[in-house]
């Protein structure tokens, strides 16, 4: 996925420049007594009045916001007019510190703008907002208008309507219709104070003092207290992100499954990481669910084990060898070979040319033998450096580690960062021209991302052909929020490609030996349900077997409320036949606040 953190310096940036929707003209100012918040909002996403100035709109403030870039304050009309569609609230961005106070009635001139979050090119919904505000307070003390309540019942099963095709599928111009479509009734509650009761964390506390909650308890609920994410359909309308406007350092560390207990209440705001979010004044009391990590079964002597892990950017620096050493000895419960991915080379970010990973590789496996796990021997092939994307300067790349008491790697010269590994037979069999090597790492499809990785291993005197992957990620991709709907994937043309490159390669290898037993694993950026994953399972060389468990468990990542699939094990048919296998997506990390990858790794057992 993306860099939050990259993100958001960028995001820093633009904040503090409200750049608006439509060309700003000013006009002579519209007069209190015709324009009220109301009728700024209006019932569509853009203000009628956007680019025009506005004179004395009263309203009692809400919240105030006195930190980061975009300081200012909100204010609500405490009598409303009796349309749903029209929000009664309304952000007034100061650019310093608001001199205004909660409960405060005011009367604000200025000019309406309408602020796009992340900028225009990201397809977010714009953020109605007075900018350039004069601001007197005609009384202090007053009473807050009370919170409307987000619940189960207020919020529609519907998620947006389609957008308008004369408008490249956006929905900014259709008129709201709250009481059908859930996009449209948080946008009818923009800037208004509002309030949750006893909702479920359905995405624990990240670095940034932010968590997701539902107000829907029952909307695809797994035995963990997750939501799960299992169609482009199913965007599970219950989810909204939590703030605070007060200290972070006060802000609750949840995991999933605990309870935000009582009210939380706020304003509803609209941000770039993850659209409409509750920013709150009172914060609920966090109680635990209790919540632990997942421990794997032990493989038996007659069964291979073989995982996926995404180690996060992992290089020498780091402090999470120890912890991922122990994840993989005692959650995973070594496993005869482990994919890793985003390896870092020995000098992580810095951008001097480093390639080689040797002391990232063997920092871990010295940690894991520390744990009381095998000393683990492993193969991989060092990138071209700054050409396989990730971190700049970074060089992430996979690498196999294998227990060398169980399992044997089939060294084969000629593999390297620049040549393509084929398929041979000998003796009528199935076998890799360069082990360890790259499928194809001249080819477009590859471009600024990793190439496969593919090896060939022997267990029990049976060969087993490994293909690690990490595909392009989702960067660039519109969000769940965006003004366009159905939002645009763009980044799936390339995935596609990629995994077009990786079934022809599997395809290679069956068309040589039917009953070969191949994986294909790795951190893929796509659902067990995408396009992606179609692709690569092809006419049945490959089969995603994530999907042999239930509904409910199918989830790697855990992204802005949806528990969802992003890393995979897919099985040629010699592994899948007679279903004499065993799956498991073993939940460490992505429900967690105190997480060391955002990724849960995945195993496969069976016997070749």
């Amino acid at each position: 996925m993306p860099s939050r953190s990259t993100a958001r310096l960028a995001a820093l940036t633009v904040a503090a420049v409200c750049s608006t929707a439509s060309t700003v003209v000013l006009t002579s100012p519209a007069h209190a007594d015709s324009v009220r918040i109301h009728d700024i909002q209006g019932t569509t996403r853009i203000s009628p009045l956007a680019g025009q100035k506005v004179a004395d709109v009263p309203g009692i403030v809400t919240a105030t916001r006195t930190y980061g870039s975009s300081k200012g304050f909100w204010m609500q009309d405490p009598t409303p007019d009796d349309n749903p569609a029209t929000s009664e609230g309304v952000f007034v961005f100061t650019s310093s510190t608001p001199k205004v106070a909660v409960g405060d009635s005011v009367t604000v001139t200025g000019t309406v703008s309408e602020y796009v979050p992340g900028g225009a090119s990201s397809g977010n919904q714009s953020l109605t907002e007075v900018t350039k505000p004069t601001v007197t307070t005609v009384s202090t003390g007053n009473a807050v208008p009370a919170p409307t309540a987000i619940d189960a019942k207020s919020v529609p099963a519907a998620y947006a309507p389609a957008g308008d095709t004369a408008a490249a599928g956006s929905v900014n111009g259709l008129a709201l219709d709250p009481s059908a479509y859930a996009l449209d009734y948080y946008e009818s509650l923009e800037g208004m104070n509002v309030q949750v009761a006893d909702t479920r964390v359905v995405t624990g506390t990240d670095p940034y003092s932010e968590l997701w909650v539902t107000v829907k308890p029952r909307e695809h609920r797994n035995h963990r207290g997750g939501t799960v994410y299992g169609s482009y359909e199913s965007q599970n309308t219950g989810r909204l992100q939590i703030q605070s406007l007060g200290s972070t350092a006060d802000f609750p560390k949840a995991n999933v499954g605990d309870t935000l207990e009582g009210t939380t209440t706020g304003p509803l705001d609209f941000n770039q990481f993850g659209g409409y979010t509750l920013v709150a004044s009172k914060l609920g009391t966090l109680t635990s669910g209790g919540l632990e990590r997942e421990t794997t079964a032990k493989q038996s002597a007659r069964e291979l084990a073989v995982a996926t892990y995404n180690v996060e950017n992992l290089d020498p620096s780091d402090n999470t060898f120890d912890k991922h050493a122990g994840a993989i000895v005692n959650n995973l419960q070594s496993p005869d070979i482990v994919s890793l991915e985003e390896i870092q080379d020995d000098n992580g970010a810095t951008d001097d040319g480093t390639v080689d990973a040797s002391a990232t590789v063997n920092k871990l496996i010295d940690a894991i033998v520390a744990a009381g796990g095998p000393t683990y021997d492993w193969r991989s092939i060092d990138p071209v450096n700054d050409q396989d994307g990730g971190e700049p300067g970074g060089n992430i790349r996979q690498v196999f580690l294998f227990n060398p008491q169980r399992v044997s790697f089939v060294d084969r010269a000629g593999g390297g960062s620049t040549t393509a590994v084929g398929v041979t037979r000998a003796h009528g069999k199935a076998q890799l021209t360069a082990s360890p090597g790259r499928i194809d790492p001249a080819n477009a499809a590859w471009a600024n991302s990793r190439k496969p990785l593919a090896g060939e291993f022997t267990f029990r005197g049976k060969t087993v052909f490994v293909i690690g992957n990490h595909l392009n990620s989702k960067g660039g991709d519109q969000g769940l929020t965006s003004q366009y709907q159905p939002p645009t994937r763009s980044s799936e043309v390339q995935r596609h490609a990629q995994a077009t490159e990786v079934n022809a390669f599997v395809k290679d290898i069956l068309s040589v030996q039917k009953n070969a037993n191949v994986i294909a694993l790795g951190d893929m950026n796509d659902f067990e349900f995408s396009e992606t994953a179609k692709i690569m399972e092809g006419d049945g060389e490959l089969w995603s077997a994530i999907k042999s468990l239930p509904r409910s468990e199918r989830y790697t990542y855990d992204y802005q409320g949806n528990e969802q699939v992003l890393d995979q094990i897919l099985i040629s048919p010699a592994i899948r036949r007679g279903c004499d296998f065993e799956y498991d997506s073993v939940h460490i990390n992505s429900e967690f606040n105190d997480q060391i990858s955002d990724h849960d790794p995945q195993v496969l057992r069976f016997r070749p």
